[in-house]
C-alpha cells in the first residue's frame, strides 16, 4: 500500500479474548492476599504490564510492598497455566480476517504486548506466528505501555517511521503508548464500560489527524446504557470503534495519509473515517 507502512497489535484484549482469564488469576491472587478482586482493580490495572498493575492491586487490598513480588510471580506462573489450557486462547471477532487482509496487502504486521513472551508463545501458536514479523513482548523492553519504547521498538526493527504506522488497542493505557509513539491509534475497547465516557480525552481523539468523530462514537455508546467510570479515553485518538470488524486496511491506509484540511465532524451519533460511519448501537457480529 501506499503511506501505511505496518500495523501494530497489541494482544490481551484485542487479537484475543484473553482478559476473562487474566481475571481468574487476579481473583485468585486477591484471595491469596486475603482480599477480594473488585471491578475498581480491574478498572486501575487493564492495559497495563504486570509491573505496574501488580503494585495497584497490592495497594487498593492495603497490603505491603513486600508483596508485590510474590503476587506478581503467582500471577505470572497461574496465568502462563491457565493460557496452556485447551480453547483458553480465543481470537477477538474480526482478528484473524484482518491480518489475513494485512497479509494479502503486503502490510507487515507486528504483535506488541506488556504480557511476557512465556504468554505470547501460547497465543502465537493459536493464532499463527506467520501473520506477525515482528513480536515485542513486555520482558524485552525497558519500560512498558503506557510508555511509547515497545511501540517505537517495533518500528525500529521494522525500519520503518511510526507516523506511518497504525496501533491496534483495546485499553486506554495502551493507547496512549500508541499515541506517544506517534502512530494513528485505533481503539477498539474490549470493556468499553471501564471507559470515563465523559472525561476531556474525548474530545481531543475527535480532531485528530486522519479520523473523525470518536467523541459521537462515545455519545452512541452511552446511548447504548454502558455505565461511563473507569480511565478517560486518551486525547489524540486517531478514531474509537466498536470492533477489528471496522478496521480495513483502506481505513488504516487513510489514517496514515497527510490531508490537507481536517475532516468533518459527523453529523450523528458513530465513528465517521475515510467516509465510512462506525458506531457502537449497529450489527452484532459474531
Amino acid at each position: 500500500m501506499g503511506s501505511l507502512a505496518a500495523v501494530f497489535f497489541d494482544m490481551d484484549g484485542l487479537l484475543v479474548d484473553t482478559e476473562p482469564i487474566w481475571t481468574i488469576a487476579e481473583h485468585e491472587a486477591a484471595a491469596r492476599l486475603g482480599g477480594e478482586f473488585t471491578p475498581a482493580m480491574k478498572r486501575a490495572m487493564i492495559g497495563h504490564g504486570i509491573d505496574t498493575a501488580v503494585p495497584l492491586m497490592v495497594s487498593m487490598l492495603g497490603r505491603p510492598a513486600s508483596d508485590v513480588a510474590p503476587t506478581a510471580e503467582f500471577l505470572l506462573r497461574r496465568s502462563a497455566e491457565l493460557f496452556r489450557e485447551p480453547g483458553a486462547i480465543v481470537p477477538q471477532p474480526g482478528a484473524v480476517e484482518l491480518l489475513v487482509a494485512l497479509r494479502a496487502a503486503g502490510v507487515p504486521t507486528a504483535l506488541v504486548s506488556s504480557s511476557f513472551r512465556d504468554l505470547m508463545e501460547p497465543v502465537l501458536h493459536v493464532i499463527g506466528d506467520e501473520f506477525f514479523a515482528v513480536t515485542v513482548a513486555g520482558d524485552e523492553v525497558t519500560r512498558r505501555k503506557p510508555d511509547p519504547e515497545p511501540y517505537l521498538t517495533a518500528a525500529r526493527v521494522l525500519g520503518v517511521d511510526p507516523v506511518r504506522c497504525v496501533v491496534l488497542e483495546d485499553s486506554p493505557s495502551g493507547a496512549r503508548a500508541g499515541v506517544a509513539a506517534g502512530c494513528a491509534t485505533i481503539m477498539i475497547p474490549s470493556m468499553p464500560d471501564l471507559l470515563d465516557l465523559a472525561a476531556s480525552g474525548a474530545s481531543g481523539a475527535s480532531g485528530a489527524s486522519g479520523a473523525s468523530g470518536a467523541s459521537g462514537a462515545l455519545e452512541a455508546l452511552e446511548a447504548s446504557g454502558v455505565a461511563a467510570r473507569g480511565e478517560p479515553v486518551p486525547a489524540g485518538l486517531a478514531a474509537l470503534l466498536a470492533s477489528l470488524h471496522d478496521v480495513t486496511p483502506d481505513l488504516m491506509e487513510s489514517l496514515t495519509t497527510p490531508r490537507l484540511s481536517p475532516p468533518l465532524r459527523p453529523s450523528r451519533p458513530g465513528c465517521e473515517v475515510g467516509g465510512v460511519r462506525h458506531g457502537f448501537g449497529g450489527e452484532d457480529r459474531a
